[in-house]
């Protein structure tokens, strides 16, 4: 692979959560907050413009506890077959970080199946594009339902084909200053923002490439500020709840590396 890549080697990253039972260790970040319980809820919002149901999963932490500092959000976009809860392991340590997640189920019974054959760009835009139109609705309609968040320092994250979404939305959609950064798992077919902004973090996996100009030259991740991060000893199918805690500890590393960053 022509691109410079970063490893991170980590021994340990130390993160816990829970639902809205039990009393696990405080986790903290940075800013002050202090998160004793990490909340999840399920909330189904409808796209009016479209007829179409958008089922989403929220980790936040328990109201009453922590700064008065305003939560950050962070959107969260799954792999093609995947779920909206199958990233918890990320979910929990962004909260930790002080941010208030929402993770959105793109698939739904009786869409049409992504082509894997043929021109895969083409042949996939009109369901990027339909993931693009949904990231924007929810982006706001619920800052209109939750003024009391950070919708100025959003966090766009995605997981292989939601990771080309998210990509496609930096790329058409540059006026959305709001989001500040970008975070993909694997994706592999929507060429990186080459601006310098939103940041832009990417973790490789060991077993996919990218298509050709897709992933940023060496010259364009120092011009952009760009960050990959090879995972030595994750596949592309690992990239999610059921990897190993080894794997989700290096994943979470990086992760924080970046969004730690001033």
């Amino acid at each position: 692979m022509r691109s410079r890549l970063l490893f991170y080697w980590i021994s340990s990253l130390l993160v816990s959560g829970c639902t809205r039972s039990g009393s696990p260790p405080a986790l903290s970040f940075s800013g002050g907050l202090v998160v004793a319980q990490i909340v999840t809820d399920s909330l189904q919002l409808v796209d009016p413009t479209r007829q179409r149901r958008i089922p989403l999963v929220r980790y936040f932490p328990q109201p009453g506890r922590g700064s008065a500092h305003k939560l950050k959000v962070a959107l969260l976009n799954h792999a093609y077959h995947g779920k909206n809860t199958d990233y918890k392991f990320l979910a929990d340590n962004l909260v930790a970080h002080g941010y208030y997640v929402i993770s959105i189920q793109h698939e739904l019974p009786g869409d049409e199946p992504i082509a894997m054959t043929e021109n895969l760009y083409q042949a996939r835009y009109p369901n990027w594009e339909r993931g693009v139109q949904t990231i924007r609705f929810v982006l706001q309609e619920l800052a209109q339902r939750q003024p009391q968040l950070d919708w100025q320092h959003v966090l766009l994250m995605g997981h292989s084909n939601g990771g080309d979404m998210v990509m496609l939305l930096a790329q058409e959609h540059p006026e959305l200053r709001q989001v500040q950064q970008l975070i993909s798992f694997d994706n592999r077919r929507v060429p990186f923002p080459r601006r310098p902004y939103p940041r832009v973090l990417s973790l490789r996996s060991i077993d996919q490439f990218a298509d050709a100009g897709v992933l940023p030259t060496p010259a364009e991740q120092t011009q952009f500020g760009i960050e990959l991060v090879q995972l030595p000893t994750t596949i592309h199918n690992d990239m999610w709840d059921g990897a190993t805690e080894a794997q989700k500890q290096q994943m979470n590393a990086a992760v924080s590396h970046f969004i730690e960053k001033k």
